[in-house]
């Protein structure tokens, strides 16, 4: 594994800045931006707890420890706690912490993102090898034409950062150095938040657009198979499809929502010297969903004729049956070449993952007609890009526009959605929140099974007593008989505190109320001398 440089850089959950030398104690900022530059520290902040947990030849001053009041007081507290004996020891032990890692359109150009590109036929490999490094118990994938997201829960959060980071750059051959300033990092309820805002369209190049939802709803249908989308990432996804569809029905974010393909289609409108598509002629590669949308934006902005690629001719006529008031001219990949010539637009989105078009198989080909100002326009949509980029050395012939460029026509989009943005905010803190109290409320999963393994424990042991004092006088269906009074007993006891402990954590008044319950089952009947390990191995 490549090692961590020592420059300082901001890490995610806490907005923290270490030293390069790994001295000093981190300082709180006022003010957290909602995606973080993936640090390159990670090792001298895990150096610094090693050195604070464990001591060290040249120890951290305490005089240079300055924290707020509040803090203070909060440490007090735990401390007389502590001293007390009275903090449950399921709530102090670490919970494995949520991460988001990766790289979106809004900061990562188009030539690195395709390079870390995974197909979703690759998901389920992606989240077995990422499984496979020892501090990660569950992962998931999220890549789209605009940004992959590598979802984990790690046992340990700064190991689980290195071993995502390494596992990226040994799938896409990038090295870290280069994919470091373009990586974001996030943890627990960032990680958390960013995801429902991203199922929400809030964070999509094209605010309120649907079809993220869809991806994100694929991730989670991908993951049902994987035996790595554990419980937790389950839970997170399932909630952040709820944000997304609550965003989407009550607010008017995605009312006329424009897509990445529309936006093609704007671009490539706005970029025509007649600005009509009765002047030009269009020819689309491949015949998928981005195909699909491409022809739905086409046909509303009054084009009627259109070439159509596809690698085979029944997903390309089923599209075209869609629309039955637009002429196809369908074609196997066999005629690329001829079609792009006949065309003055053409739009790339397919799922190759090789480049379909160079430079050189454009030279000599026709020239455009002056009405089309004389060039030939590429559009290319798909990550990995189908067409080069030294198309654009063809000046005053052909040009080519990819994703990064469609900034330019989504510029205003934000600006018309922001009050639908801000009721969209509030619903997700809503879904954050049902989702932190369902995770909180798995606390008390051990507790429920320390109380029921003691109280069986208790049972078995008495029952055996009675089978011993009663002798050989009785039958085996009397015995049977008695078992099942002192279980149907013991079931009937437990029954209230079994309650008090479940609970389905969409409300947070709740999931406290039984969090106080599970700490005091935990005293009364003094649970962390339940060994649930033998007592498993014993049933």
């Amino acid at each position: 594994m490549q090692a961590f440089s020592r420059t300082p850089r901001r890490i995610a959950s806490g907005g923290r800045r270490l030293g390069g030398s790994g001295q000093g104690l981190p300082k709180p900022v006022t003010q957290q931006p909602p995606l973080f530059q993936c640090p390159a520290a990670i090792s001298a902040q895990a150096d610094v707890a090693t050195t604070s947990s464990h001591g060290s030849s040249s120890p951290l001053s305490t005089s240079s420890l300055r924290l707020p009041a509040t803090h203070q007081e909060s440490s007090r507290r735990a401390l007389e706690q502590l001293k007390n004996n009275s903090v449950n020891r399921y709530a102090t032990q670490a919970k494995s912490s949520i991460i988001s890692i990766g790289l979106t359109i809004h900061n990562t150009p188009v030539e690195l993102r395709e390079k870390l590109a995974v197909p979703e036929a690759e998901w389920p490999r992606a989240i077995e090898e990422l499984c496979s490094y020892p501090h990660i118990e569950e992962a998931g994938v999220l890549s789209t034409c605009n940004r992959l997201e590598l979802y984990v829960v790690a046992v340990s959060w700064h190991r689980g950062v290195r071993e995502v980071e390494d596992w990226m750059s040994r799938s896409s051959g990038v090295p870290l150095e280069e994919m470091r300033p373009f990586l974001f990092l996030l943890k627990d309820r960032d990680a958390t938040k960013h995801l429902m805002r991203v199922a929400g369209g809030l964070d999509s190049l094209v605010m309120g657009e649907g079809q993220i939802l869809a991806q994100v709803k694929q991730v989670y249908k991908v993951g049902q198979n994987c035996p790595g989308f554990g419980r937790s990432l389950n839970g997170l996804f399932k909630q952040a499809i709820t944000a997304g569809k609550r965003v989407r029905a009550e607010t008017s974010i995605s009312t006329g929502s424009v897509s990445v393909s529309s936006a093609a289609v704007e671009l490539a409108q706005l970029k025509l010297p007649t600005h009509s598509w009765d002047d030009a002629r269009a020819c689309i590669i491949g015949a998928g969903k981005m195909s699909t949308l491409l022809v739905k934006h086409l046909y509303s902005k009054g084009c009627r004729e259109v070439l159509l690629l596809n690698r085979s001719l029944p997903r390309a006529e089923a599209l075209a049956a869609e629309y039955p008031d637009m002429r196809f001219s369908i074609h196997l990949m066999s005629d690329l070449l001829k079609c792009v010539e006949e065309a003055d637009v053409v739009f790339a989105a397919s799922g190759s993952e090789e480049l379909l078009i160079n430079k050189e198989d454009l030279v000599g080909m026709s020239k455009r007609p002056e009405v089309v100002g004389g060039v030939r326009r590429f559009v290319d949509i798909s990550v990995p890009r189908n067409i080069a980029a030294n198309v654009n050395e063809l000046q005053g012939e052909a040009i080519v526009y990819n994703v990064d460029d469609l900034k330019e026509v989504v510029a205003g989009n934000k600006e018309a959605r922001a009050q639908a943005a801000a009721e969209a905010e509030v619903l997700i803190r809503q879904e954050q929140r049902s989702f932190e109290g369902w995770r909180d409320s798995l606390e008390t999963v051990p507790t429920i099974k320390a109380l029921r393994s003691k109280v069986e424990g208790i049972r078995a042991a008495e029952f055996e007593k009675t089978v011993h004092k009663l002798g050989d006088g009785v039958n085996k269906k009397q015995l049977r008989a008695v078992e099942e009074l002192s279980k149907a007993i013991v079931n009937k006891l437990l029954h209230g505190p079994m309650t008090a402990l479940r609970c389905d954590g969409t409300d947070p008044e709740a999931v406290n109320q039984t969090l106080a319950n599970m700490d005091a089952l935990e005293q009364m009947f003094q649970l962390s001398q339940v060994d649930l390990t033998s007592a498993a191995g014993k049933r």
